[in-house]
């Protein structure tokens, strides 16, 4: 409660709850009718992908609070690390039955559409004798067993890496052994026949287990994955002088493989003895132990994609889309002569990225341009964006990459690409000292007849092609010289780790970031007072900062109409009599990832709007470099906003927090059914409007007096 008698934490979340509470909603699409069945499996894959980074990462993060600061606590709910761990651990346990019972399902009817994921013992005796000879000829040679005892001690088991574990008998001993599924072995063997069906190798590797073991009887086996903490500081050690910052980044990544683990995860009923020996051989608690019916490791779901029958595919996935040529670009012109001309908005995956790679391109050629300089957190790895930069380095352009190597489970594939850049003549800089560099943003600069010019492009999303095809996410392309000259400060503090710099139009984290959020949403709360319309939306993708949650629910409880589109995280409950009952939040979910940050304040032609890098999470408001753009133009600001709409009235995919922290699927009752993300792929597939016709030139006073004349005489 603080000195004005509010009491905020009535309002307020468990973060790493909220997001189980997430990944839950991300395991309900599995068990959406509506949505073909591989799809579905997608989801089932993503969820459980999901959760293992959550355990790398948060459960670690608490691991280590309880180790290393034992005076930790949650600041939004008091809980220590301790009791945070026992409620995640209490949580997970439904979720793991929740993925069972989908994939059982799912499986049942993939095998009715044609496509039968089957265990080894569901296999007849000419498939069984058919599965003997793989192994034989491509697992065996493969394999390295081990047995634990006195001579052969337990084994390292890497971060996520699939293992058979079995408990052995020889004579009046009992001991055990390990067998590693090798990485080089293909994870699906399809069964030949007219039928499409396949077994998972581990479960192939399990089955033979006694062939391997063949000195001993096998009393019990099963398949077992060790989740490590990947939670490291990436800095430590990191800015002492003459320390290479890729070689530096190499290292980290291979002593992640070695951390700590944080989970057992065994698939099958393993008895009680195999699982103690585990356990303590991990430095596990049994709480940290959770059993699966299903695959550990569901991401072979996509090799299905493959397999299927093009008649098949029709009936188990989603017809492709692909991203649409955006109406704001005339395709005939360069893309500098139309930026010049206004403002330019991309929606990613609904409009093509291929504008802003035109510009960059462009840009490596033009005489005019002087310099290009970007931020790169996540690029793909087949990169069309980079190879411009190099190919405009080559040029003799001036180049500046600001290039994260923190970026998380990303570090390799930047090391790569920041080699190639500098290898190429880019200037690249790693980051700064204790702030990753999350922002999106790159500066044109070009030698005009009148003068300095700058281009800026400003998004909520990473310059990377295959996510652009995936990820929801909005681009600014602008030539307003105030976002420019703002740009161009960013990039000359960077360079100097300045992280406090001033800006007039952008907002940059940490210097004005959170505190222009708190400036604006004290405007709306001095006109609510006053009793004028006042409104907050904000769409980002996980909502945190305690400061920024105080803030809102004083912005609600003052009358401030509050609409949130939060896809993750979220520590704010709305909905409380006499706190935030002003508040409205909800969740979507669908065929696209919600990515895209958009800021709103005011109502009518007073809206003030602005996209961003960054979410309202601590980490991102104060512990990262992130950019905000304000949008100037007034048709993208209206088309931003009437996107935000669309997204609060959707009544598909769209789920809705309540005042105990449910959230509750919409349907369409008393209303047509309304899919935001279906809504912009078949607005996107419209044809460009007709131009209007042009006018005819209005003729002056003498000109109709005139024409008056001779129609009468």
């Amino acid at each position: 409660m603080n000195d004005n008698g509010v009491d905020y934490r009535s309002c307020m979340q468990n973060r790493e709850l909220s997001w189980l509470k997430f990944n839950q909603r991300v395991l309900e699409e599995a068990n959406c009718h509506d949505t073909p069945l591989l799809e579905r499996f997608h989801f089932l894959s993503i969820f459980t992908t999901n959760l293992d980074e959550f355990f790398m990462v948060r459960v670690g993060s608490l691991i280590d609070y309880m180790q290393f600061s034992p005076d930790y606590y949650d600041n939004k709910t008091g809980w220590t690390a301790a009791e945070q761990l026992e409620k995640i651990y209490r949580a997970c346990i439904p979720l793991y039955s929740l993925r069972d019972d989908g994939y059982e399902r799912l499986c049942h009817r993939l095998s009715l559409a044609g496509l039968s994921c089957v265990r080894m013992r569901e296999l007849d005796k000419g498939e069984l004798r058919e599965t003997e000879e793989y192994f034989h000829r491509e697992i065996w040679p493969v394999l390295s067993p081990q047995i634990i005892d006195s001579s052969h001690p337990f084994p390292h088991l890497g971060n996520k890496q699939l293992n058979i574990a079995a408990s052995l008998k020889q004579g009046g001993s009992v001991m055990y052994g390990i067998i590693p599924v090798p990485s080089v072995a293909k994870r699906v063997y399809f069964l030949r026949g007219e039928e499409l069906r396949c077994v998972l190798v581990e479960d192939m590797i399990c089955y033979y287990a006694d062939k391997v073991f063949e000195r001993y009887k096998v009393l019990e086996k099963g398949v077992i994955c060790v989740t490590r903490n990947a939670d490291m500081d990436m800095d430590a050690g990191l800015y002492d002088e003459d320390v290479d910052y890729r070689q530096h980044m190499k290292k980290i990544l291979k002593r992640r493989m070695r951390l700590a683990p944080v989970r057992l995860e065994y698939q099958g009923a393993l008895g009680e003895g195999i699982l103690k020996f585990l356990l303590e051989k991990l430095h596990l608690e049994k709480n940290q132990a959770f059993r699966s019916e299903a695959p550990l490791d569901l991401t072979f779901c996509f090799a299905l994609d493959s397999k299927v029958t093009s008649g098949m595919k029709r009936e188990l996935l989603l017809q492709a889309y692909v991203p649409q040529p955006s109406r704001m670009v005339n395709p005939n012109e360069p893309i500098i002569s139309q930026v010049e001309r206004r403002d330019i908005l991309l929606s990613y995956p609904y409009e093509s990225m291929r504008p802003l790679l035109n510009m960059l391109k462009e840009a490596a050629s033009s005489p005019d341009v002087i310099s290009i300089k970007i931020t790169l957190y996540r690029i793909a790895r087949q990169s069309v964006l980079a190879e411009h930069l190099i190919e405009a380095a080559e040029n003799g352009k001036e180049v500046t990459v600001l290039m994260e190597l923190r970026a998380r489970f990303d570090e390799e594939n930047n090391i790569e690409w920041a080699q190639r850049l500098e290898e190429a003549g880019c200037q690249v800089i790693y980051g700064l000292d204790g702030y990753k560099v999350h922002s999106k943003i790159c500066l044109i600069t070009r030698r005009t007849a009148r003068g300095i010019q700058h281009i800026t492009q400003i998004g909520t999303g990473n310059y990377n092609e295959k996510t652009a095809k995936l990820y929801t996410d909005l681009a600014v392309i602008t030539a307003d010289q105030r976002i420019g000259e703002d740009a161009a400060a960013f990039f000359r503090n960077l360079s100097l780790s300045n992280l406090h710099g001033e800006y007039h139009d952008l907002w940059v984290a940490p210097a004005n970031f959170k505190q222009s959020i708190l400036d604006y949403a004290d405007q709306e709360i001095r006109k609510a007072q006053e009793g004028k319309d006042a409104r907050i939306m904000v769409k980002c993708n996980s909502f945190t900062d305690k400061e920024l949650i105080e803030k809102f629910v004083d912005a609600s409880r003052a009358g401030v109409k509050i609409k949130l589109v939060i896809r993750g995280i979220c520590c704010i409950t709305p909905q409380i009599p006499g706190m935030t009952d002003n508040i409205q939040i909800v969740s979507i979910v669908g065929r696209f990832l919600e990515h895209s940050r958009v800021y709103a304040f005011g109502t009518g032609e007073d809206t003030r709007v602005f996209i961003a890098s960054g979410d309202m999470m601590t980490r991102n408001t104060e512990r990262r470099v992130e950019v905000a753009c304000p949008i100037y133009d007034r048709g993208i600001r209206q088309r931003l906003l009437d996107m935000m709409d669309i997204l609060l009235r959707d009544n598909v995919k769209a789920r809705e927090q309540f005042s105990d922290g449910r959230y509750i699927l919409r349907t369409p009752l008393n209303s047509p059914p309304l899919c935001a993300q279906e809504y912009f792929m078949k607005e996107a597939l419209q044809p460009p409007a007709a131009p209007p016709a042009p006018k005819a030139p209005e003729k002056d006073p003498v000109h109709k007096l005139l024409g008056f004349f001779r129609r009468r005489f």
